[in-house]
């Protein structure tokens, strides 16, 4: 898991059954749009804007989805 993250952080999650390698592009700390869906976030319950490296494609994820690395 990973704990206060900063933009260009690398970072690894799963995602069917796969490992993915990507970049942190930015921190959510409020309802909002991104990754072509909703995301319910605050400040106390943060999520994450990330990019893979190898598809270029957006995902959000909590802190407890991600790993520095």
């Amino acid at each position: 898991m990973a704990d206060d993250l900063h933009k260009g952080d690398e970072v690894t999650w799963r995602s069917h059954g796969t490992t993915v390698e990507g970049t942190v592009e930015k921190k959510i700390t409020a309802d909002t749009e991104a990754a072509g869906r909703t995301v319910r976030a605050s400040k106390d319950d943060p999520q994450y804007l990330v990019r893979s490296d190898k598809t270029g494609r957006e995902a959000v994820h909590k802190p407890s989805a991600l790993d520095e690395a």
